[in-house]
């Protein structure tokens, strides 16, 4: 039985995924030649590693099996890498990586390009997931590095403060509520909203919490970023809700008033989470450090 690293990257890309389809782009492949491949390591094997059913495939208990060694194989061929790495300039590294959409929009950009700038030789594999699916993701071993929300239930995992993300409600300046400093959900709920598009992380979580109060948000328009929901909010489309670093960029440029949301879960830090960093590889080890360095702004106020 000789499996190759492809055949294990694939193998999980497919199981990930649910879809032998979609596994095959993942991978960078043709159906017809990820079809194959799964045909050869079930041949090899004398198993059948996935059943396939009409919304896609689920592993056998042999490929369940071969997916937790798959995953294993895999992490140590990226330590491999990280380690051997420090002595020539051969071998890439990637770290894969998932969190919301304030982290990704707000506070990951400028963190990502100072590390990848250092290390030229490390790939991020970035994927835009709600806090819960990240946690799942970290305990299941789907990912490396995950951040999520404080508010998360991140029992069995390492986690380490990485920056506050307080939400907030901005409104057009000429608004009812434009001059509350805080308000609760509950206060704005029947109002027409701007919203991001409804598989965002950030929309996930608010329609959460709507749903909690036993009410519906009606969005007038749904856009794809924050600084487009704060535009449309500008020129009184309808209120919207967005991390205060993205509202406080706005409303240097944009005429919108803006106040902290009272809600519990409004108020938030978020954190970068690893199963143990003593396991993580090398290079992912590198990110976790620069994840949780304090941020250069505050370095230079220290000074």
């Amino acid at each position: 039985m000789r499996f190759d690293l492809t055949d294990l990257r694939l193998f999980i890309h497919v199981v990930e995924a649910g879809s032998l389809t979609a596994g095959a782009g993942r991978s960078h492949m043709t159906l017809a030649s990820a079809s194959q491949r799964v045909r050869g390591m079930e041949d090899a094997l004398g198993s059948p590693l996935l059943t396939r059913h009409a919304q896609g495939v689920r592993p056998t208990e042999a490929g369940r099996t071969l997916l937790h060694h798959a995953r294993v194989v895999l992490q140590q061929m990226e330590r491999l890498r990280g380690e051997l790495g420090e002595y020539g300039q051969g071998l890439k590294g990637h770290v894969r990586f998932m969190c919301g959409t304030s982290a990704l929009t707000e506070h990951l950009p400028e963190v990502l390009s100072r590390f990848l700038a250092e290390h030229p030789r490390i790939s991020v594999d970035l994927e835009e997931r709600p806090s819960p699916d990240t946690v799942e993701a970290l305990r299941a071993g789907l990912c490396d590095i995950g951040i999520v929300s404080d508010a998360i239930d991140s029992e069995g995992l390492e986690c380490h403060p990485f920056r506050r993300d307080d939400l907030v409600l901005v409104m057009p300046r000429g608004h009812a509520l434009a001059g509350r400093r805080r308000l609760r959900l509950a206060e704005v709920v029947d109002s027409e909203f701007v919203g991001l598009p409804a598989d965002s992380a950030l929309q996930l979580l608010i329609t959460q919490h709507v749903r909690a109060l036993g009410k519906h948000l009606a969005y007038r328009v749904r856009v794809r970023n924050f600084e487009a929901v704060c535009r449309m909010v500008e020129y009184g489309i309808g209120v919207g809700i967005v991390p205060q670093t993205a509202a406080e960029r706005c409303a240097r440029s944009m005429k919108i008033a803006r106040a902290s949301l009272a809600d519990a879960w409004a108020e938030r830090t978020l954190m970068a989470c690893v199963r143990s960093s003593e396991d993580l590889p090398l290079n992912a080890r590198r990110m976790l450090d620069y994840l949780v360095a304090p941020p250069p702004e505050e370095v230079r106020k220290k000074q």
